[in-house]
Parts: structure tokens; sequence; C-alpha cells
């Protein structure tokens, strides 16, 4: 017969809840985030917000549409060079790194279901997924701005 302390037995099925909850979670797309506006010039982008490191992972996987003016921005507390792929995600995107005050450093589109990184050109704590040609037909490129709650005037 084993012998385990109470301790180890918590320790143990805490494990065991976290890792079948996060397994649970990127079965399936995570349920919508709080979503703000943001502006693009003229256009009025309803923006999910993934706060936590958990609603980053899962951001965009498993969803199957995003509406023509929809976004997923995801915001870090500190400036770095943040990368992104396309594991488990099935919209093809456009991601937009942009900087504190919401100029557009760089865009990158992006191929479903791929793991090819798609990186900021520099540290920035912003990036916005959206349906894949968005900013392209809309002429908005490196240096235009997006603006909204988040960005510093």
């Amino acid at each position: 017969m084993i012998s385990i302390k109470p301790t180890q037995f918590l320790a143990a099925l805490l494990g065991a809840l976290l890792v079948s909850g996060l397994a649970h979670a990127q079965n399936g797309p995570q349920p919508k985030l709080k979503t703000i506006e943001l502006t693009a010039g003229m256009h009025v982008i309803q923006t999910e917000l993934a706060l936590t490191p958990e609603q980053q992972q899962i951001g965009m996987m498993f969803r199957r549409s995003m509406g023509t003016n929809e976004a997923m921005l995801f915001v870090e507390e500190t400036p770095g060079v943040r990368c992104f792929w396309m594991r488990n995600t099935y919209v093809p995107l456009s991601i937009a790194f942009i900087a504190d005050d919401g100029t557009i450093v760089n865009i990158a589109d992006m191929k479903p279901l791929s793991d090819e990184s798609h990186c900021s050109a520099k540290p920035v704590r912003f990036a916005l997924e959206m349906n894949q040609g968005w900013f392209a037909k809309r002429g908005i490129k490196p240096g235009s701005r997006i603006r909204g709650a988040p960005f510093s005037k």
C-alpha cells in the first residue's frame, strides 16, 4: 500500500484539475471576451480584449468566423517583441502590431492552421487581429493610427 500525505494528494489533485481545465479550454473557442470600440480613421471596430495569459493563449483558436468589423486586441503590461502563430485557428487573419500611442508598427497576414511566427518589428504592448485583408482594403498601413481607450494620446 502506498502512503500519500494530504498535501501531496491536494497538490496532485490541483495539478490534474489545472491540466484538465487548460486542455478543455483549448478544445473549443473561448467565450466572447469583454468588448470595446476602437477606430481606424472612420471605421469603427468592435474589439474583444485578450488581457489574461489564458485569454491570449487561446485567442481566436477554434472560431469559425469573425464579423467584418470585429477584432481581438492582445494587451501586454510591458513592451516586447510579440510573435503570433495560427495553431488551431481556422479564420485567416491580419495582425497589426501597435505602439502605445496607437500607431501601427507593422502588419502581417497569417495563414490558418499554421505554426509560422509573425512578429512585431519593434517592442510593442498591443496586437490587433482582424479578418485577413481588412487593413489593406481600407488603406490602413504602418504609420496609421488606431484610436480608443487603451492607447495614449
